[in-house]
């Protein structure tokens, strides 16, 4: 997870108690004053900016009665980027303080699940807009609750197991640990790319009714700007995981893709891209749903409609209704 630290500089290592420095490179290498910070605060300025965007789009609408919670998961998503970088930027000043390099791996790991669900979110409504009544099936709604469900799981398996690592010097304990840390990085890589299968098996198999089109712009567009996002995502969480499987190597002897450039860019960047891809497009607007929708015809108002010609039907007259004008005259 995190670049090696020096060897021979903590005392925990000359005590036999944790934290020990990791022996092995990984992404983004350990952080150096003269070079991470400058960048690390410019993606903080970034990451501030993203947050101020979305939670002031979240703000707006909800004081038009519009609830678009995926608004303020992206604000929660660039707080805890916020954290990252001031944590990278911490570490750079304190290269040897391995709590820091914990604390620091771990984020950078765990704030982009907050993407990927936003993403899959997204694909679950197009798929109940395309599939009526394929999407809002029950077994299939249960499948997408297990399916969020193992994801937070996988999460606190990561994250415990991360730590743990730092901690221990027995063999079969961090051979245990990468195991699980290869396993989150493989998991979280197809959830990134889960959007884009789902969206073409959706076209693929013939619809037995018509889209049932919601929000704003033309349902194409929507698939292209979730195609886009997931694409993005797919790209870092790919390059990460193809990154950890590959044999470890010595921290004074990194590959290329160990690189802070690649760390910046496969990262960071693509995150940044996201989610300013979001507000641009006001995916507040486009993938916004009746509040209450809980199965086909809620969401193109069919439901709704033929609620209100019920009871306009079954509405008995009041007493100045029953006698017209005519009868009036007569």
């Amino acid at each position: 997870m995190s670049e090696n630290l020096h060897p021979g500089q903590p005392s925990s290592m000359a005590s036999g108690k944790g934290p020990f420095a990791p022996t092995t490179a990984s992404l983004g290498l350990t952080p150096t004053a003269k070079v991470d910070i400058p960048i690390t605060a410019v993606f903080l300025l970034l990451f501030l900016l993203g947050a101020v965007a979305h939670m002031t789009i979240f703000q707006l609408n909800k004081k038009k009665g519009h609830k678009f919670i995926m608004s303020g998961l992206m604000f929660g998503f660039c707080m805890s980027r916020l954290a990252t970088c001031s944590l990278r930027i911490a570490w750079s000043t304190h290269p040897q303080h391995i709590p820091l390099a914990i604390a620091a791996s771990v984020f950078v790991s765990a704030g982009v699940v907050l993407l990927f669900i936003i993403n899959i979110i997204f694909t679950q409504r197009i798929l109940r807009a395309t599939h009526p009544h394929f999407g809002w099936h029950r077994a299939l709604s249960l499948a997408f609750k297990i399916y969020y469900a193992t994801i937070v799981l996988t999460l606190f398996m990561l994250i415990t197991c991360t730590v743990q690592s730092f901690y221990t010097q027995n063999h079969n304990t961090r051979r245990i640990d990468r195991d699980v840390q290869l396993y989150g990085g493989t998991y979280f890589a197809v959830t990134a790319f889960f959007p884009i299968p789902a969206l073409i098996l959706g076209y693929a198999f013939p619809r037995t009714t018509r889209v049932e089109k919601f929000g704003q712009g033309r349902f194409r567009s929507k698939i292209i700007v979730l195609l886009t996002g997931a694409t993005l995502l797919t790209l870092g969480a790919s390059f990460r995981a193809g990154t950890a499987i590959k044999t470890p190597r010595q921290r004074n002897n990194p590959a290329w893709y160990h690189s802070k450039a690649c760390f910046y860019i496969f990262d960071f960047t693509i995150e940044i891209l996201v989610i300013y891809l979001y507000a641009a497009v006001r995916v507040d607007r486009r993938f916004h749903i009746p509040n209450g929708s809980h199965g086909p015809g809620d969401y193109s108002g069919a439901n709704n409609q033929r609620k209100d010609d019920f009871e306009l039907e079954h509405q008995r007259p009041t007493r100045s209704e029953d006698f017209s004008s005519d009868d009036l005259m007569d």
